[in-house]
């Protein structure tokens, strides 16, 4: 590559300073300005309401602390620790703390520079031969000099400074701020992935714990019904055939048992792992059986326009499109000419006295302009890549904000059936409590069987267990919403 350099000599200072003035008040900033965002969903919520939203769903400011809202003190709790010690988290803050120090390098590189030196150094020089000096022929003449002995001490200071007349430093500093705040954004996105992924834990051991409590009551149930029917079979008031059916839908019963057991210990695993801590960890917290915690009776939504400004990945897209757009200005600056100023101020002499001579200094300042204009279109090249990388960073930011909506409307959606579901769900099983009671005052009056008692026992468990599946399902897109509305983190990170 073929570089042109022009220096201009060294000039008073005053004359350096005035230059330097005029640089910056003419100097501008390349590339394009950042003006916000594009508008990537004009239309969404029209009216200031999610289309999928229900009657359940309120207009009101969410909270952003949204697992208090299900009235668990346990998984307030575990939600809590789990922002404190998540090691997913503390790698998000590093990489925040990371962004700032760049933020802190750019703006640090866009001021003087500014060294200091000092030297004492001793020398001892050879013999000189005076005949070979002065190329005689007179053996007389050839004698040699005596070594010679050098002593040099120096003090000095030097600055260089670039001045930046194209916004190269200004638009790197733009770059780096914007990427601070997208590392900002993006911590929070682990806050709200994390505090939904606590809270779905939690809702899922609790589930499967019921179960299986549910589960084993079948199972003493099935138990008791196989031990009737055999004494039936003695006295031959049944046949074989009845007393396999029930053996098999008891094996049948114990085999779903054991998938319920290993989720059960999967999520106690998992809650641990998230809290920061070794599986098994939170075995003896968690063994005593709670219910699934539900959600309340109106759930605080908001409005989609407070949903894009709000959630974290969105935020995250928009500030790394802004950062790229700046860095479009860096590369179009590096295809114009650069101005660095040196000053050089320096004390020395052959003594160490020397450098008490305040009024006997040497000094040299100096601007020099560099242009590497023949480079064959690789600055130009530069500058296209960044305008690409802006562009794929537009469409990122796009698909994030149509993402975001449809994350918010399907979670709405499917909170929304979710309490039909439930509503269903408990009607069918207020039905099968009904035939319990029945079949028990049938048995009671002696007009029903102990078998019928338990059949229908059984019926009544299998039942409570779809009503508490179709609980769990519901709390768990009430988390739902509240990830897709971007809660659960907070500024002071």
């Amino acid at each position: 590559m073929m570089t042109m350099h022009k220096t201009i000599h060294p000039f008073p200072a005053a004359r350096l300073v005035a230059l330097a003035a005029a640089a910056l008040l003419a100097g501008c900033a390349l590339g394009p300005d950042y003006a916000g965002p594009p508008e990537a969903a004009p239309h969404a919520g029209a009216g200031g309401r999610f289309v999928r939203a229900g009657a359940d769903a309120d207009a009101a400011i969410p909270a952003n602390r949204w697992w208090e809202g299900l009235g668990d003190p346990l998984l307030n709790s575990l939600v809590q620790r789990a922002l404190e010690a998540n090691p997913n988290l503390g790698v998000a803050r590093a990489r925040l703390l990371q962004s700032r120090a760049a933020l802190g390098l750019e703006e640090a590189n866009a001021a003087p520079s500014v060294g200091a030196s000092a030297l004492a150094a001793h020398a001892r020089l050879p013999p000189v031969n005076l005949q070979g000096l002065s190329g005689s022929s007179n053996s007389s003449s050839s004698s040699s000099s005596s070594p010679t002995s050098v002593n040099l001490y120096s003090l000095g200071f030097d600055a260089s400074w670039e001045v930046d007349l194209f916004g190269a430093h200004r638009r790197a500093v733009q770059a780096a701020g914007a990427g601070a705040q997208a590392a900002e954004a993006s911590l929070a996105d682990v806050q709200v992935s994390l505090a939904a992924e606590v809270a779905n834990a939690y809702i899922n051991l609790r589930d499967r714990q019921q179960r299986l409590a549910l589960g084993e009551q079948s199972v003493k149930a099935q138990e008791n019904m196989l031990a009737l029917t055999g004494q039936r079979v003695e006295r031959g008031t049944a046949s074989s055939l009845d007393q396999i059916r029930i053996q098999n839908q008891l094996d049948g019963t114990r085999a779903d048992l054991v998938p319920l057991q290993a989720e059960r210990d999967a999520y106690l695993n998992q809650l641990a792992t998230l809290l920061g801590q070794e599986p098994g960890a939170l075995d003896n917290e968690l063994a005593a059986i709670a219910p699934v915690p539900l959600p309340p009776q109106q759930v605080a939504v908001g409005d989609p326009a407070a949903l894009l400004r709000r959630r974290p990945d969105v935020r995250a897209a928009e500030r790394t499109l802004a950062s790229d757009t700046a860095k479009i200005g860096q590369a179009e600056a590096a295809r114009y000419p650069s101005l660095k100023l040196f000053g050089v101020l320096g004390l020395g002499g052959t003594h160490p006295s020397d450098l008490t001579r305040l009024d006997d200094f040497a000094a040299i300042g100096a601007p020099m302009l560099s242009w590497n204009f023949l480079d064959f279109g690789r600055a130009k090249a530069r500058v296209t890549q960044a305008e690409r990388v802006r562009d794929e960073a537009e469409m990122k930011y796009r698909q994030a904000v149509l993402e975001a909506l449809r994350d918010a409307e399907d979670s709405l959606s499917r909170f929304r059936y979710g309490r039909v579901t439930v509503a269903t769900v408990a009607r069918s099983k207020a039905s099968a409590d009904r035939a319990l009671a029945l079949a028990s005052q049938r048995y009671q009056a002696g007009t029903g069987t102990l078998i019928e008692v338990l059949d229908t026992t059984r019926q009544q468990l299998v039942a409570q267990q779809n009503l508490l599946q179709a609980e769990a399902n519901l709390t768990r897109s009430f988390v739902g919403i509240q990830k897709a509305l971007g809660l659960g983190w907070s500024d002071q990170s």
